[in-house]
């Protein structure tokens, strides 16, 4: 039996933006926390994957994007204190 292992990334208060429920289903977006608060930033580019390796260090923000089973493609974000996550649109930035 493997055991869960811990949150890599703590989520602290997980939210979503009105837009974000409407475009990306309760799935997409469990999936899309799990893999954020394991370090896998999804669709960035490789100097973002580095700016949120060198956060996990440095206590910055982390930012992961990723793409709905619809094709939308979404944000998770985790402020630097780790207080709250937001799932959100790139254009709600």
């Amino acid at each position: 039996m493997t055991l869960p292992r811990p949150a890599f990334v703590p989520l602290g208060r997980t939210v979503a933006t009105p837009a974000a429920l409407a475009a990306v289903s309760p799935l997409d977006i469990a999936a899309a926390l799990r893999r954020h608060t394991s370090g896998d930033w999804g669709e960035v580019d490789a100097d973002d994957k580095a700016a949120n390796d060198d956060a996990l260090q440095s206590g910055e923000r982390l930012l992961s994007a990723y793409r709905s089973a619809g094709g939308t493609t979404f944000w998770v974000m985790t402020e630097a204190d780790r207080s709250v996550t937001t799932v959100l649109l790139p254009d709600e930035y």
